[in-house]
């Protein structure tokens, strides 16, 4: 079975974001856990929080994905930036506590400058002080395109950060398509890709798959989504992203330029496109 979803917007609370997943098609979806450019985070709404876990058993959802805000950059070369990092993924992992047995997605930050191994070093210090042996919440390091000094453009990065956690259980990958072909992964050799990153990290790691295509051509490190089938990858290899055996179960994501109306077309797409 495909499990595919987009972003939805969170304004308007969590059992609202599950009926439109199911009106457009998902039975997943991602959501930012605060203002993705900002750093305050709305009360939560228990009543309506166990309004959606209701929803989600009943509709049978794979797991969510909630992304933590971009300002976020446990990496940085400034004390007090990466003490709101800290902060704000403490704060994140305890209210998706709420939410049990999903998944918590994060950009793993930029090193400023500093060098890629203080920048690991600096991350792998953030989530041991934050991941705790009782949640019940996979934090996902995501593959990042590589532009400026981003940690986490190649899987071998990734691997390092995962060595130094402690609680290595708690500890996950989220694959972007767009992201990893512009670091220079081919998906048209897709066996060949997941192959490496099953050699450096595992595949048993990865957790789940942002499905977007991009405006760049292999290798460009710039991160640029474009709609399915509107950019350099094309619909025939994510189609067999989407039908690979390695990922079949995993929760997919689109984070395409897309209104509502937009993604419910990629999603009956996609849904065309797979092979029971």
């Amino acid at each position: 079975m495909l499990h595919i979803g987009c972003h939805l917007s969170a304004s308007k609370g969590f059992e609202a974001m599950g009926k439109t997943a199911l009106e457009i098609g998902a039975d997943t979806f991602q959501f930012f856990t605060r203002n993705p450019r900002g750093s305050q985070a709305k009360t939560l709404d228990l009543q309506d929080v166990q309004k959606l876990r209701t929803l989600l058993n009943k509709h049978h959802f794979a797991p969510l994905i909630a992304h933590a805000p971009y300002t976020l950059n446990p990496a940085s070369a400034d004390p007090h930036t990466r003490e709101f990092a800290r902060q704000t993924l403490a704060d994140d992992l305890a209210r998706m506590e709420h939410l049990p047995g999903n998944l918590y997605n994060f950009h793993p930050g930029s090193h400023v400058g500093q060098g890629t191994d203080e920048g690991i070093r600096l991350i792998i210090e953030a989530l041991n002080a934050v991941l705790t042996p009782g949640q019940h919440t996979t934090v996902l390091l995501e593959t990042m395109a590589g532009k400026g000094s981003e940690i986490g453009r190649s899987f071998e990065e990734l691997k390092q950060i995962l060595d130094g956690v402690k609680l290595n259980d708690k500890m996950g990958v989220c694959l972007d398509t767009c992201h990893i072909h512009d670091a220079g992964y081919s998906l048209a050799e897709l066996d060949d890709t997941l192959t490496a990153f099953d050699k450096q990290i595992g595949l048993a790691r990865l957790k789940a798959i942002h499905l977007n295509d991009s405006l760049n051509p292999q290798g460009a490190h710039k991160d640029r989504h474009a709609p399915i089938g509107q950019g350099h990858i094309g619909t025939e290899r994510l189609a067999q992203v989407i039908n690979h055996p390695a990922l079949q179960g995993l929760p997919f994501c689109l984070e395409t330029p897309n209104d509502l109306d937009g993604y419910a077309r990629e999603i009956a797409l996609l849904r065309s496109l797979y092979r029971e």
